[in-house]
């Protein structure tokens, strides 16, 4: 660890903290924004409330029993005082579903390793320079594992303003960025919040979506929403769902390839989000057929595992039947009797699907 804070540690160090000191810092160890945001109750914590209060949150029970926690960042440490926002670029430009129907597509911020390993890290080098300046401060570092509403401090930071489509939209970077935040006990002067919208009368985000999980601008059903079915959702997705996954096996980047904002927006420069070619136009049928050792290996160390085995499996058979490609009837037989439930009835119904009468085999 040593060694790494030399690599980004200039000749001296720096006596006195403050701000820019902590920014810097921040930079150096490759992160590609960073600001300062006061630990404040977030401004959009009512709009929250509001929106769990209406079961927009779908199955995600988790956001429910932690609403609470989300009030304050005090509940992540007590005594914080400010929060070191930073933000790292994964992705950009646009991108469909791939064409060949025995491939499936990943949402970009998991084609590399898991993001939170690599924020964990730098964070707490980050956390470790500003000790080495003063001792006494405490911190934690978080990456939406935390109950905390990151996007809020990002926009009180001054990195961007959230969108119609929730995510966070920066000028600069667009919104193929990942959050991380480190809450430390020390009074920072914060950054100008962004106060500012720049969405205009641009709806492209919300009219993209195949599945109308917007009912209006800054307004997202997760009960119709894809990066939910694919990726939390523990179960049997429904059939109106399942039809149009559009070769997605893990998450949705549709409303974010339509942006404007991101049209320009920088790639990645960061060598541990690259992209694993495994996980970008995956084969189906090769991952249907393979064995779990196989699959552990493949998951080792990538934020697909959220989706665990049964998600990834049953996607890849709603796909393959959504399709109707026959070449995949030998690895679904397979896996109609597959220990997981979740798992053969996906690949009886893909079954169904591909050998029924009007089907048009590919």
């Amino acid at each position: 660890m040593a060694t790494e804070f030399e690599s980004t540690r200039g000749s001296e160090i720096p006596t006195k903290l403050d701000s820019a000191v902590v920014k810097r810092i921040a930079i150096d160890l490759g992160f590609d924004w960073s600001g300062v945001a006061p630990a404040v109750s977030p401004p959009g914590y009512p709009r929250f409330l509001e929106w769990l209060e209406a079961d927009r949150h779908a199955g995600m029970d988790y956001m429910k029993r932690l609403a609470a926690a989300r009030a304050h960042p005090q509940s992540v440490l007590e005594g914080v005082r400010s929060i070191v926002v930073v933000a790292l670029v994964y992705g950009a430009g646009d991108e469909s579903a791939a064409a060949d129907p025995r491939l499936g597509v990943t949402a970009r911020y998991a084609r590399g390793i898991d993001y939170h390993k690599v924020f964990w890290r730098r964070l707490q080098m980050l956390l470790d320079r500003i000790r080495e300046i003063d001792p006494a401060v405490r911190g934690r570092a978080v990456c939406d594992t935390a109950p905390l509403l990151e996007r809020d401090f990002a926009a009180l930071a001054g990195l961007g303003w959230i969108g119609k489509n929730t995510m966070m939209i920066s000028k600069k970077f667009g919104s193929f960025t990942l959050l991380g935040g480190l809450l430390i006990d020390l009074d920072l002067e914060p950054d100008s919040a962004h106060e500012t919208n720049h969405c205009g009368t641009c709806t492209r985000c919300l009219d993209a979506c195949p599945t109308s999980a917007f009912d209006g601008a800054y307004r997202l059903d997760a009960n119709r929403c894809l990066s939910y079915w694919t990726i939390e959702h523990r179960g049997t997705i429904p059939e109106e769902f399942a039809d149009r996954l559009e070769g997605r096996l893990f998450g949705c980047d549709i409303c974010q390839d339509v942006c404007p904002w991101n049209r320009k927006a920088p790639k990645a420069r960061t060598a541990e989000l690259a992209e694993r070619g495994e996980w970008v136009n995956v084969d189906l049928i090769e991952l249907l057929a393979a064995d779990d050792e196989a699959i552990s290996r493949r998951l080792s160390g990538s934020a697909l595992k959220r989706a665990k085995r049964s998600g990834l499996l049953r996607n890849a058979a709603l796909i393959l039947g959504t399709r109707r490609v026959v070449e995949a009837i030998p690895a679904l037989v397979a896996r109609s009797t597959d220990r997981d439930p979740v798992v053969s009835e996906a690949a009886i119904w893909a079954i169904e699907r591909i050998t029924s009468r009007d089907s048009e085999p590919q």
